[in-house]
């Protein structure tokens, strides 16, 4: 029987970014979930003052509920709700897409600097953030169709501005809430990396991985919307091979 597949979105978004990604897993024969974080669905809901440890118990909790260990997926900052529900559920495994990074991993590109001294500023902690809806065309959905691109920026939600400030300003954060220590993650492990990704470039990918003891791939001429701009189905591909090496190593 095919592990369960739970597929967690990134800031400002909702399980609907998943929809195209999903499928294949889907016809593969696993039963693929695609949660809302909460605060993230259709129906609203604040996200004010949410933490990140918010969203990963939440996430850890539908795993644990699952019969079997399922393989988690998640993108962007979802990428980093999902290391850290790593360290709270059994997992099968870990495939990271453009993953933010988590503490002790410092940024790479002027975009992520400029990202952190944003949310210094001001009382963003407390409150949820508006999305940013032209630099999520600029830099997040660059390499979508046109049409699909303004599909999704219609379907951005506010994101709450604690969870951006823990992982983006993790220096800050004396209590190390993005934490997931040294030496491996305990779970097998994949960061995907678009080459031309400017929001969570191949450098700090590079980083991740070597922090959670993960293998990496970096997609060539890919942005940062691994899972739904031009070139996705060869992320599934990628994704589902490496899962597929995982199954053929493992004791009989």
């Amino acid at each position: 029987m095919a592990a369960p597949i739970v597929m967690v979105h990134g800031a400002f978004c909702g399980g609907w970014a998943f929809e195209a990604f999903r499928a294949p897993f889907e016809a593969a024969g696993h039963t693929v979930l695609t949660p809302d974080l909460r605060g993230h669905g259709e129906a609203g809901g604040s996200v004010a003052g949410l933490s990140m440890t918010d969203y990963a118990k939440d996430i850890a909790a539908l795993c644990t509920s699952l019969p079997e260990p399922p393989i988690l997926i998640g993108h962007s900052l979802g990428g980093l709700v999902c290391q850290l529900a790593a360290k709270r559920a059994p997992l099968k495994a870990l495939v990271l897409l453009a993953p933010s990074p988590p503490w002790g991993v410092a940024g790479s590109s002027m975009e992520e600097a400029v990202t952190a001294f944003g949310l210094m500023m001001g009382a963003a902690f407390a409150q949820s953030i508006s999305p940013d809806r032209t630099l999520m065309r600029t830099y997040s959905l660059d390499r979508m169709p046109s049409a699909e691109r303004e599909a999704a920026v219609q379907r951005l939600r506010p994101e709450s501005g604690r969870a951006l400030w823990e992982a983006l300003n993790w220096w800050l954060d004396p209590f190390m809430t993005t934490s997931v220590g040294t030496g491996g993650i305990g779970v097998p492990c994949l960061v995907m990396v678009g080459q031309r990704d400017v929001v969570h470039p191949p450098m700090t990918a590079r980083q991740t991985a070597q922090r959670l003891a993960a293998d990496y791939i970096e997609m060539a001429g890919m942005s940062h919307w691994l899972l739904g701009e031009t070139g996705w189905q060869a992320v599934a591909t990628q994704a589902w091979d490496w899962l597929e090496r995982l199954d053929a190593r493992a004791p009989a």
